[in-house]
């Protein structure tokens, strides 16, 4: 499930570093008759669906990739972790060049960058293009999404953007169920002999569809006084996750090289150099791309440790359990796609009801109760996978998964709030952003880790035999994934200790305190 922090924000009305000065800051607040706005809003809720479908559905085609493109399984985590790599080191940058040079302007290119990606990613030659075309798409959507919920803040008065975000929760929903199975259907109709390649290729009619309307239809807005660019700071972030993930990614490939490890352990030391240049530009200009200064709020530091461990549970989880399906047990990717309704909707349900009924009254606890939840579910698969072994039939999967399901909607929906709630409201906007990068940049190293707790599980003479062999052998990578899952999702627990027993009133909320600065303003993104 990568659409968590689009399930949060939808959560909140308000939205993080956002409110109703936003609009009449930059003074472009429609008249509540324009019925332009309406479509404005449906362009730009498309496109949050056709980002959200797209972090969904391709996880449920990788076997056919992998099969059609004689893709190494290395290239085949690349095509996932290198989409959340660009999307994380984009995020906070697009959001700014957002309220710099337009959003409008900043969403048209987004989205036409997307598209063209898409298109790339639809006609790719071998996995080598693939990933590169994956790169540009995840680069693509850091310009387009941030400026979805910008855009529905400055087009929508105050009193209308309960209604709009109710809408935007309902989308979110659809597209967590739908992008599965709209993958699974795809990849097995095989539509004109192209296999998995219309996973990528109906983003095209979308796209072009959203660029013509949006041109017309959607209003330009900028901040007043927008940040400036921290492009050295996105330029080391990138170096030392690079150096963290591509050895992890393909060291078993390449037998764990020395180098790997010299790239591994010299990403700490360029972490420690981006932590000193961020100290010197907050001293220099004040535009940071990551401000210090808030981990010094215990509830955020330990919410951005939360963020991050979850960002790595998801990206191991969602890989291996697609992986498991379609090549250890043999299933169509309808079957699978099928599988896994029953665990979006036990998300989708146990999220709505986190935020509406039980945090309010039970606070942190909800959350840790949702780790439980969530690790109780892991043990039962884990116990299910051991027991029937290959022959495990799709209706014993759904207990697990439905536990599972409503222990991360017990977390993912409350916990950017809840990470937020002691946060200065002036630095908000800066959380919020910081919030959904580490998530991306959690989800991108639990991809690469996936090379070590189930690919390095895997005995490469039991694979290519018979079929027995194969299913025995991903089932065995399987179950240790599912063990490491319970081990951090343990973790997690603790760490949420450090979260507010209690939900404050939302800063973001009211008219309480003064209104953010428009620079340090950035609004909320979708994430993967």
């Amino acid at each position: 499930m990568s659409s968590h922090d689009a399930v949060t924000d939808a959560a909140n009305p308000a939205g993080p570093g956002t409110g109703s000065d936003t609009a009449s800051a930059t003074g472009t607040a429609t008249d509540s008759g324009d019925k332009r706005r309406w479509i404005a809003l449906a362009i730009v809720m498309t496109a949050a669906f056709m980002d959200l479908v797209d972090a969904t559905i391709v996880n449920i085609a990788i076997p056919s990739i992998e099969q059609d493109l004689n893709a190494s399984f290395g290239s085949i985590q690349w095509i996932t972790a290198g989409y959340a790599l660009a999307f994380a080191a984009g995020l906070i940058t697009g959001g700014r060049l957002g309220d710099i040079y337009g959003r409008k302007r900043l969403f048209l290119l987004g989205t036409a960058g997307f598209t063209l990606a898409s298109a790339l990613c639809g006609f790719a030659a071998g996995p080598e293009m693939l990933v590169a075309s994956r790169l540009l798409q995840g680069a693509a959507a850091a310009m387009m999404v941030p400026q979805v919920l910008s855009i529905v803040h400055v087009t929508f008065p105050a009193h209308e953007r309960g209604k709009v975000f109710g809408l935007f929760g309902a989308i979110v929903g659809l597209g967590a169920v739908s992008g599965p199975l709209l993958g699974a259907l795809l990849t097995q109709w095989n539509i004109a002999g192209l296999e998995w390649r219309p996973i990528f290729l109906i983003n095209l009619p979308v796209g072009i569809a959203g660029l013509l309307l949006g041109r017309k239809f959607i209003t330009e807005s900028r901040a007043p006084k927008a940040l400036r660019l921290d492009l050295v700071g996105v330029l080391l972030v990138t170096a030392a996750l690079l150096m963290l993930i591509y050895p992890l990614t393909r060291g078993r490939e390449l037998d764990w090289p020395l180098w790997g490890h010299l790239m591994m352990a010299g990403s700490l030391p360029v972490f420690g150099i981006l932590v000193a240049y961020e100290k010197y530009k907050t001293r220099k200009d004040g535009s940071p791309l990551v401000e210090l200064s808030l981990f010094r709020v215990k509830s955020f530091a330990a919410g951005i440790a939360v963020q991050l461990t979850f960002g790595i549970v998801m990206g191991i989880f969602f890989l291996v359990w697609t992986l498991y399906m379609q090549i250890g047990l043999g299933w169509t990717p309808l079957r699978a796609g099928l599988t896994g309704v029953p665990f979006s909707i036990a998300v989708s349900v146990a999220a709505g009801l986190s935020v509406q009924k039980l945090v309010p009254r039970f606070g942190r606890k909800v959350l840790q109760a949702g780790a439980l939840t969530m690790t109780a579910g892991v043990l039962l698969y884990l116990f299910e996978a051991g027991r029937y072994g290959t022959g495990i039939a799709s209706w014993q999967m759904v207990p697990p998964l439905v536990v599972m399901g409503l222990g991360m909607g017990l977390i993912v929906a409350p916990l950017t709030d809840a990470v937020l709630s002691e946060v200065p409201r002036e630095h908000a906007g800066s959380a919020s952003g910081l919030i959904n990068t580490t998530t991306q940049m959690g989800n991108a190293l639990g991809l690469g880790l996936v090379s070590v707790v189930f690919f390095g599980v895997i005995d490469d003479e039991r694979l290519g035999k018979a079929p027995a062999e194969t299913g025995a052998a991903f089932t065995d990578a399987f179950q240790n994934s599912l063990g490491w899952v319970a081990g951090v999702l343990a973790v997690i627990f603790l760490v949420m200790f450090a979260l507010p027993a209690k939900p404050k009133q939302h800063l973001e909320g009211g008219g309480d305190g003064p209104a953010p600065e428009p620079g340090v303003e950035k609004e909320p993104a979708l994430a993967h």
